[in-house]
């Protein structure tokens, strides 16, 4: 196992911004000031940019590899010789080292121009050798990443299984130890894995045996395995709804011998070493997704400025006005989300593990729901394979999936966001059976608690010119937190089963996170123009669609986790198991 890597969560010592908002805590110096490249890192950003931005413009033809449903060698040589597929490598394993920021600018460049072409490139770098990176020894880096940062090795990150996708846990995939201890014997399957037909290495998670308490258990463990290994088969090409040039295959492993050195990290670290790596490719997911929706909102209101009905151009209908305005202001906080949560990246030993899922949560969705507001702006040719717009619905469809549904995601954020309130009740609970020799904890409590109805958090990183904006969070945030401690009196453990609730403290706290994340862009504008509205006027009107917006969200999630219809939710639900069907006949069924 290398020594701690600096980009990992330190949860003790830097605490998240999300988990804090559970709590009624402002933990506003992970978002202000907002980050920002030095000049030298823009220097080298905007000379990767143009490169690819030139060599694309000749080479890379979203559409035929939609209809081909494959690059050509031309273009991943291309990618290869740009440098771009050991872009976020170490430069001391041969890569470009780019920090969280500009790697996933890149990202979203590749993503805007050809989503398939950023899911090979993200496959590889965001989550395919990621944990070597991330967990490698020296060995093992120089080995691995020195050839997969020239593009000669491919790699695949390899962790679904017919049985189990977001839950992990329930993979079937094994390895065994051999008696001299010399290697492991892999077998499994594993399923929808992207790059599998090219990789030259795959990132594999499987169950190996360990004793604890004199007790054998199954635990998931990381392997390093080179893909032209005996033993290891692919299956045919996935036909796939979107990014269809994307190479998608099942691989077998069938007692494939993996030598011991090749086993990433410590047996049983699989499970966290997994979620380290998504956690990172979320982020590229997030931009790309962000950039994604730019591009095609551009391409719909290019058209809508050109094309007339009623003798006027559609653009100036404020009906499609409406939905032009307000997909401009979610994209800025989607940009501003995964700007701030690079930064943390960047700063290093901050858990930002939520905030990559509120990223890829809302830049995901956004993004979709883009596509399809671009294919209804362009009416009949958008429903038109000549045009960029259904191929965009169908290629955006994939982000709400890939890396964690986003419903998975939501309980994500709810449950680890109950955590340490949970945590606190649970020790009150604890103090309260013995409350004499406890009344420095209960009376602790009391305080804070008193103070929490009281004292909303404030904000004092701001620009006073977005105070009332700023207004809007501190209640939501004092609102949520309220509402978490309702919830655990109410509920306790059974929390974990009531996913009706999770999902709206999620959404709450996504729209609170990208609120903020929003506001520091904005206060940063702010301080960039001296403090002159009119000349950051375009953050502004961003900021104060988004925010305001967001808030109203975020209340009604809070309010509906006290007023709600789950019951008669669960009522319909239970009915239409029961009788195989969604809804009642109507009188014309016969």
């Amino acid at each position: 196992m290398s020594a701690h890597t600096p980009h990992l969560a330190d949860p003790e010592h830097q605490p998240s911004f999300t988990k804090g908002v559970f709590l009624g805590e402002l933990r506003e110096e992970f978002l202000f000031p907002f980050p920002e490249p030095t000049a030298e890192e823009q220097e080298s950003l905007t000379a990767i940019l143009d490169a690819f931005r030139a060599w694309a413009s000749e080479h890379v033809d979203a559409r035929k590899h939609d209809h081909d449903e494959r690059f050509t060698d031309a273009v991943r040589a291309g990618m290869a010789e740009l440098g771009l597929m050991g872009l976020n490598i170490p430069e001391a394993y041969g890569g470009f080292g780019a920090t969280a920021m500009q790697f996933n600018r890149v990202f979203g460049e590749i993503g805007a121009t050809d989503p398939a072409l950023a899911v090979y490139f993200g496959a590889h770098q965001s989550i395919g050798c990621k944990g070597i990176t991330l967990f490698g020894t020296e060995a093992q880096k120089q080995k691995w990443l020195t050839r997969c940062a020239t593009g000669e090795l491919i790699a695949a990150f390899c962790l679904t299984e017919p049985g189990s996708g977001s839950d992990a846990q329930a993979m079937r995939s094994n390895a065994v130890l051999s008696a001299d201890g010399s290697h492991y014997i892999l077998n499994g399957t594993k399923i929808w894995i992207s790059n599998a037909g090219f990789a030259g290495v795959f990132t594999v998670f499987a169950k190996v045996a360990i004793e604890i308490d004199g007790k054998l258990k199954q635990r998931v463990t990381a392997f390093i395995v080179d893909a032209k290994a005996a033993g290891v088969s692919l299956g045919a090409l996935e036909a796939k709804m979107g990014i269809k040039a994307s190479d998608t295959r099942t691989v077998t492993f069938e007692n494939v011998r993996v030598p011991v050195e090749d086993r990433l990290g410590d047996v049983g670290q699989g499970f966290k070493i997994a979620l380290e790596i998504l956690n990172s490719g979320r982020l590229g997911l997030a931009s790309g997704s962000a950039r994604g929706t730019r591009r095609i909102l551009d391409e719909a209101l290019a058209y809508a400025k050109q094309r007339e009905q009623f003798g006027r151009p559609i653009v100036a209908f404020e009906i499609l006005r409406r939905k032009f305005a307000t997909a401009a202001a979610d994209c800025y906080a989607a940009d501003a989300a995964w700007m701030a949560t690079s930064g943390m990246v960047d700063r290093g030993g901050i858990d930002y593990s939520l905030e990559t899922a509120a990223c890829k949560i809302f830049a995901s969705e956004l993004a979709f729901h883009a596509s399809n507001d671009a294919l209804q702006i362009a009416g009949g040719i958008g429903y038109s394979k000549e045009y960029p717009y259904e191929q965009s619905v169908r290629d955006s469809r994939i982000n709400l999936i890939f890396e964690g549904t986003n419903e998975i995601l939501r309980a994500l954020i709810a449950l680890s966001g109950l955590q340490q309130p949970g945590e606190q009740l649970k020790a009150l609970g604890k103090a309260f059976k013995t409350p004499l020799a406890s009344i420095g904890v209960i009376g602790s409590y009391l305080v804070g608690r008193a103070k929490k109805q009281v004292v909303k958090p404030k904000f004092t990183r701001l620009h006073p010119v977005l105070n009332e904006e700023g207004d809007l969070v501190e209640n939501a945030i004092h609102d949520l937190a309220l509402a978490v401690e309702s919830v655990l009196v109410a509920h306790g453990k059974d929390i974990i089963e009531r996913q009706y609730l999770q999902e709206r403290m999620a959404n709450a706290a996504i729209d609170i996170f990208l609120a903020t994340a929003a506001l520091a862009r904005a206060s940063a504008a702010l301080t960039k123009a001296g403090g002159d509205e009119t000349k950051a006027a375009w953050d502004l009107d961003c900021v104060r669609i988004f925010v305001p917006a967001a808030m109203r969200r975020a209340r009604r999630a809070v309010r509906a986790l006290e007023r709600n219809q789950d019951a008669r939710l669960d009522a319909l639900v239970t009915r239409a198991i029961e009788q195989g069907t969604l809804a009642p006949p109507t009188a014309l069924d016969g």
